[in-house]
């Protein structure tokens, strides 16, 4: 079961987990098994694939970070890492911002079944960067598979206070990712302050980088979309 596995990884870890945050997690699942039979969400539709790589994945932020405060997952698509963030630590103040109507309308589905609190923003990320009740206003943006490090870091940085955190979840090249980054993190105001390499249950590897925002970002960025792609910092 979806639980067991999220359960047996939470206990292992030392992170604490009640009964009826399993019961969260098991809803979700449904829902997303569910949805996804009408519309793409994830091609990971197993039990046990949805426990590790979409749940634990989500959630191993916990082992190095004190999530706190407001959060905005940037791409969160089917609703990862936030939503499971916010089931583990129902007091932050999340925000779920994504590019596809159909898949915010989906996401309030869930956050209405399982009993939790979003605003949900429909925005290209460069864009919801741009407007002030968005702008340098999150204690902490989080970002899962979106893009590579150096465009990510133009579309999520801006969200990020003075002194907040922006925390990227990547594969197993995320250190080739961080290297090719380094004037992209400075020209937006962050400072790289931990890397972390993880092993997930059915053994495959992620690195979950944390960049702390040091000066706001300079008004210019972020660009256009077909800038930041084709023209990283």
């Amino acid at each position: 079961m979806i639980t067991d596995t999220v359960k047996k990884w939470c206990v292992e870890n030392n992170i604490p987990i009640t009964d009826k945050q399993l019961a969260k997690f098991s809803l979700y699942a449904d829902l997303l098994k569910e949805w996804n039979q009408k519309m793409n969400l994830t091609a990971i539709t197993d039990d046990e694939g949805i426990a590790v790589k979409h749940f634990i994945d989500s959630i191993t932020v916990l082992q190095s970070c004190d999530i706190r405060g407001s959060v905005i997952d940037i791409g969160t698509g089917a609703g990862f890492p936030g939503i499971p963030l916010k089931i583990m630590q129902p007091d932050i103040s999340l925000t779920l911002l994504d590019s596809l109507n159909k898949r915010l309308v989906f996401l309030s589905e869930v956050c209405s079944k399982i009993e939790i609190d979003a605003e949900i923003v429909h925005s290209r990320a460069e864009e919801g960067a741009l407007k002030s009740q968005y702008r340098e206003k999150y204690d902490i943006a989080v970002s899962r598979a979106v893009a590579n490090l150096p465009a990510l870091c133009e579309y999520c940085i801006p969200y990020v206070k003075t002194g907040g955190l922006f925390i990227s979840l990547k594969g197993p090249d995320g250190e080739n990712e961080l290297s090719a980054s380094e004037n992209a993190i400075k020209v937006l105001g962050g400072k790289v302050e931990n890397v972390r390499g993880l092993v997930l249950p059915d053994n495959s590897s992620r690195t979950m980088i944390m960049i702390r925002k040091i000066s706001p970002t300079p008004g210019k960025y972020p660009r256009r979309g077909q800038k930041i792609n084709k023209n990283p910092l």
